[in-house]
């Protein structure tokens, strides 16, 4: 194959001949980069190379060397299975090199992955579990309907497959009820799976009478015939009132090479160096077209771009003694950060009168988007709208999340610069019982690539964390607590994060007692009953989880002879008793540790949170009897 620069057609809308052509070519370096790699998925980019070939050349918007370019369209692979047919069509457009697309897909080191990611800059998110790229769309069209007030068009390509997810009737749904008609799902129905046919196969009115039901207008296309894809295209960028568009290709998978057409047995699997040939031979032996499709239009987002490092915020402040719940400290700052910094938008998940979103909701009614009990879509929108330069915080219930972690965990692949804030963590919210009980979220959040993890202890380091969680790239989780409890703090106090608090320090400290939120609460209580029969005891607000402040751990241990008692509402696994044994054990220092970790090891049920606290055993009562214990031993 030549120079992708030969024939360039800088920014001209080809005929629907060479689209033609074009489809082939992409089917043709689908077929040779797997083949040179000797995996991925070529047949599964053949049934929709056509599609892509007159969206690419006559209707996608997009500055191909400007991919920052505010107006562009966006182009999400939801398959992110087809990265062949991806990297196939960066190279028709002149982004990338034959050569690359040759040696590098799926190479170590390369940006060219398995599945597609942001290291390239077309990409906008990582896809690849299925089911995501769709709900991400709904983020970005959220934004460009609402705060960037842009006329560009969200385009995604779904596979078949993935119709079966939950997720997609979510985004379906939400973006029906915000109006999205610049957002524009492609669903490459193919019939073939990975393991056999689809659950509809090519039963186009089914998949079209669920889409309408959820509010889409559907539009039905011969995925090959470059014709009516291209009416059906241009119908779909034109938009219909205020309804998403659904458009329905019908394909066969591996098209354009009759040895594998609609043949079971080829999902994912390249093919050999001789069958390449062959089906190279069959599809005309390639072309060397570079082209290119038209220019965005010219605009700027209507909310600027600010900075959040250099915004003048004024924090909420609260008398020490005040009794105020972690959760409300959230409202409350957000409803400062976002008067600061106008890029913050909020999302939640219909109990923002219980995280307090809804401060939020009411101050900046513009920049927030109500979810309902979708977490999936909640935590994917976020990520569409980090896309655009927002700055999202999304609240729920913590327990909640756990929906939702597949999205996380993919966000952080994504690079996506997210804030989640999770209340009514633990056993702390009393007769709801355990179905409402985060106890897994510490170490949920803890394990995502790159995360930060925070668990303030009072509405004053709450709403600084909050502010911090604005400035902080990659995806950050605050847990909030349902109870109210005293301020420790006043307001000229700084919390960074990586850092810690102690709360109570002498050079006579025997041992030293960690907690976070609720518990922290029970250490100083415990503490206090330590120190009235003369035994002084250091206490640790481990307010920032990850990363940890290993310098105050590990001075703590060394003074109070490694004697350590950590509490927490929380599972064992995972969570700050983790966090800190991580911390200590990663040192230098080769102290003996005397651990005593406690957290809630049973399955609870519903009480009062003071009873809870102590069936679990982590309230003062049992964080005293436990430091006494350690200290008896010596």
């Amino acid at each position: 194959m030549g120079s992708p620069d030969s024939n360039h057609q800088p920014h001209s809308t080809i005929d629907l001949a060479t689209a033609a052509q074009l489809g082939d070519q992409l089917r043709i370096d689908s077929i040779r980069s797997s083949t040179s790699a000797g995996s991925g998925h070529p047949t599964s980019s053949m049934s929709a190379a056509d599609v892509l070939a007159v969206l690419v050349s006559r209707h996608l918007r997009y500055d191909w060397d400007e991919p920052g370019t505010a107006g562009n369209d966006h182009l999400i692979f939801s398959k992110g299975h087809a990265s062949p047919l991806l990297y196939s069509v960066f190279k028709a457009v002149g982004a990338i090199t034959d050569k690359e697309l040759m040696t590098g897909y799926r190479q170590f080191g390369s940006r060219l992955q398995g599945h597609p990611t942001p290291v390239l800059p077309w990409v906008d998110v990582a896809t690849g579990s299925l089911g995501q790229g769709l709900p991400d769309g709904v983020g970005v069209a959220l934004a460009g309907k609402y705060l960037d007030e842009l006329p560009y068009r969200v385009w995604v390509l779904c596979g078949d497959s993935e119709m079966a997810e939950g997720s997609i009737w979510e985004a379906l749904d939400k973006a029906s009820y915000y109006k999205l008609s610049n957002l524009i799902a492609i669903v490459d129905v193919n019939r073939l799976g990975q393991r056999g046919p689809t659950e509809h196969g090519w039963d186009l009115d089914t998949y079209a009478a669920r889409a309408a039901a959820f509010g889409a207008r559907v539009l039905t296309v011969d995925g090959h015939d470059v014709q009516e894809i291209d009416e059906a295209l241009t119908a779909a960028a034109q938009g219909d009132g205020d309804r998403p568009t659904v458009i329905l290709a019908r394909t066969i998978k591996g098209r354009g090479f009759s040895e594998i057409e609609d043949r079971e047995g080829w999902h994912g699997k390249a093919l050999p160096q001789d069958m390449a040939e062959r089906a190279i031979v069959e599809l005309g032996g390639g072309t060397d077209l570079t082209v290119r499709g038209p220019l965005p239009a010219a605009g700027e987002p209507k909310i600027g771009r600010s900075g959040a490092s250099n915004a003048r915020i004024t924090l909420p402040r609260y008398s020490i003694g005040e009794a105020v719940a972690t959760r409300k400290a959230y409202g409350d700052a957000l409803v400062a950060v976002g008067s600061g910094i106008p890029e913050v938008v909020a999302l939640d998940g219909e109990v923002s009168n219980s995280t307090h979103a809804d401060e939020f909701a009411k101050a900046h009614p513009n920049r927030y988007f109500e979810m309902f009990i979708a977490e999936q879509q909640m935590v994917a929108a976020a990520v569409g709208l980090g896309v655009r330069g927002y700055i999202p915080f999304v609240s729920t219930f913590a327990a909640f999340f756990s929906r939702a972690y597949d999205f996380i965990r993919m966000s952080a692949i994504s690079q996506a610069d997210i804030r989640l804030v999770g209340s009514h963590a633990g056993v702390e919210i009393g007769a709801d019982g355990p179905s409402q009980m985060a106890l897994e979220d510490l170490a949920m959040m803890r394990a995502v690539q790159g995360s930060t993890v925070l668990y303030p202890s009072d509405a004053t380091s709450a709403a600084a964390l909050v502010q911090g969680m604005a400035q902080t790239p990659g995806v950050s989780y605050m847990r909030t607590t349902r109870g109210s409890y005293p301020v420790l703090y006043g307001g000229d106090e700084s919390f960074p994060i990586g850092g810690a608090k102690v709360l109570r320090s002498s050079p006579d400290d025997a041992v030293t007692l960690i907690g976070a939120g609720v518990t922290l609460h029970q250490c100083l209580t415990a503490a206090d009953e330590l120190a009235a029969t003369g035994i002084h005891a250091r206490v640790i607000d481990l307010y920032s989880v990850k990363p940890v402040d290993v310098g105050v751990l590990t001075a703590a241990a060394a003074v109070t002879a490694g004697r350590i008692v950590i509490a927490e509402d929380h599972h064992p696994e995972g969570g700050l008793g983790s966090a800190v044994v991580d911390a200590l054990v990663g040192t230098r220092d080769n102290q003996v540790l005397r651990l005593a970790h406690l957290s809630v090891r049973e399955l609870p049920g519903s009480g009062t949170p003071d009873e809870l606290l102590a069936a679990a055993g982590i309230d003062a009562e049992h964080i005293e009897a436990a430091a006494r214990s350690l200290l008896a031993r010596d």
